[in-house]
C-alpha cells in the first residue's frame, strides 16, 4: 500500500520526502485538532482518586 502511495506521489526523491512529511503533518493536525476531541466526547473518564 504505501509503495502504490510512493509512486503517486510526483516529482523526484527530495519532493517525495517534502510531500510526505507534509501529508503525514498534515493528517496529525486533522487528529489532533478534529478526530480526538470528538471521540472524547463519547468516552466517559470515570472519577478518580487516591487516598
Amino acid at each position: 500500500m504505501y509503495a502504490a502511495l510512493w509512486r503517486l506521489l510526483p516529482g523526484p526523491l527530495w519532493v517525495r520526502i517534502v510531500c510526505a512529511v507534509a501529508i503525514v503533518a498534515l493528517v496529525l493536525l486533522i487528529l489532533v485538532l478534529w478526530v480526538f476531541p470528538w471521540v472524547n466526547s463519547f468516552i466517559s473518564v470515570p472519577e478518580v482518586t487516591v487516598q
